[in-house]
């Protein structure tokens, strides 16, 4: 729900005038207008002349009712006066603002507070917070693009939440899918009525902030593209922020139309990439603090569950789910790694979780060379250091079957190409260093 002052309202609808109307016609009937008020059901406007009363009511009140109409939610009855009549207006009028109602969709349980940071969303949630402190100022628009169930959702309407919490900017949440409907309903020849066109308009372009959701949906509807390309020239020329996301970059986009693609790189592309174990298992600890299992689980539940659902959140969630409803079944006094697994057992694979783990990989690796963890997938680059990791980086490759780039995710977020280089030169020396052998041979061991 939001306010809108007299002033605005009257300004918003001089402007919509002048897109309905000639120029001649605004200059003639509609430049010199004075909104004297607006009480619960009428909207009372001061006239220059009898001509003026005559004409606006007969020749454009449908224009002018459908105007106020979509930018307040409201038929209200319009009456013209005439400047020797206005001593006679009901003083009871409110003239200071009304109040309308607004849906901006946002769901108000997705927040910065409950969004579990890591290296990779880090820097996703550094412009998220930039763009909801100075909206339409930083980073417009904002492009966030990362497979499902990442958290893209959660961050966009996190933004919205916080903007609407210390702002009273107007801010509006939808998908693609839900902007191609309403689209679909304004181009349909049998609903094609200024009415619905102002309302059309009204919703997506009288905003400050505009949240689009999947915007790779909108591949292959060259019409709603179009309604779209221009909604977006529309917003950013006015400063208003926009935020989209997608399930790829904006140069992955193929099939969408160049024009768009390249607008969208106009801001700040900022991608999500799948959580590390150390996320996940803080993830999983933020999703359970306030509920009956908190208490009950055991750590290694915790990191059983984290290993399972290697790339989805989303899949944490269900699986918690799972979780939370065979412990009201069965009311263990604990949760341990047996109740888990049996209660999870047609839900995860059950391979995924291995003694030879990456992270039961680096810690063995980190406490023979007495160092930590976040060592390991940190930046340091010195001999104490750097061979340890590269040995922690064959030993996950040689003893799971998690993939280059899993392996390098879980390591700082590195690239591939780096843990295939450790690889093949940890392999090398291995021919030639004795000494090396028998430290992965312990290594293994320990496994």
């Amino acid at each position: 729900m939001i306010w809108l002052k007299k002033e605005t309202i009257w300004q918003n609808f001089l402007e919509e005038v002048q897109k309905q109307v000639n120029f001649t016609s605004y200059q003639v009937w509609f430049k010199d207008l004075i909104l004297v008020g607006i009480n619960e059901n009428e909207i009372i406007i001061q006239v220059p002349m009898p001509t003026h009363k005559k004409i606006l009511s007969t020749n454009y009140y449908p224009i002018i009712q459908n105007i106020f109409f979509s930018l307040t939610g409201k038929e209200y009855e319009i009456n013209f006066i005439l400047e020797e009549e206005n001593n006679f207006v009901d003083k009871t009028i409110n003239e200071l603002e009304e109040k309308v109602e607004w849906n901006s969709n946002l769901d108000p349980n997705f927040t910065f507070e409950n969004y579990v940071v890591g290296a990779s969303n880090k820097l996703a949630f550094i412009a998220a917070n930039a763009v909801a402190e100075s909206p339409g100022t930083i980073h417009n628009p904002l492009f966030i693009y990362g497979k499902s169930g990442l958290g893209k959702t959660h961050l966009m309407q996190a933004i919205g939440n916080y903007i609407m919490k210390n702002s009273h900017k107007k801010v509006l949440y939808v998908t693609s899918d839900e902007f191609m409907t309403d689209y679909s309903g304004f181009s349909d020849a049998s609903n094609n009525t200024i009415d619905y066109a102002n309302q059309f308009k009204n919703k997506y372009r009288n905003v400050d902030v505009l949240i689009i959701d999947d915007i790779q949906f909108l591949v292959g509807a060259e019409k709603t593209q179009t309604e779209f390309f221009n909604t977006f020239n529309y917003l950013h020329q006015s400063n208003k922020q926009i935020i989209i996301s997608s399930d790829r970059s904006p140069d992955d986009l193929k099939k969408l139309e160049e024009r768009l693609r390249s607008r969208f790189m106009w801001g700040l592309p900022v991608d999500i990439y799948p959580p590390d174990f150390d996320l996940r298992c803080r993830i999983i600890k933020e999703k359970i603090k306030n509920s009956p299992i908190n208490d009950l689980i055991e750590d290694n539940v915790i990191e059983y569950i984290a290993n399972s659902c290697p790339s989805d959140v989303r899949h944490i969630e269900g699986t918690l789910n799972r979780l939370k409803a065979y412990t009201a079944m069965y009311v263990p006094e604990k949760i341990d790694l047996e109740f888990a697994v049996e209660a999870l057992k047609d839900f995860v694979n059950k391979n995924v979780y291995v003694e030879s783990s990456i992270a039961k990989i680096q810690k063995v690796v980190a406490d023979y060379y007495k160092i930590s963890i976040d060592d390991l997938k940190g930046k340091k680059r010195n001999n104490k250091v750097v061979i340890p990791r590269q040995i922690a980086m064959y030993l996950c490759r040689m003893e799971t079957n998690e993939t280059f780039p899993r392996i390098g995710l879980e390591f700082g977020g590195r690239d591939h190409s780096t843990v295939i280089f450790a690889c093949d030169k940890i392999e090398k020396e291995l021919k030639e260093n004795v000494e090396l052998a028998e430290t992965i041979k312990n290594l293994k061991s320990n496994l």
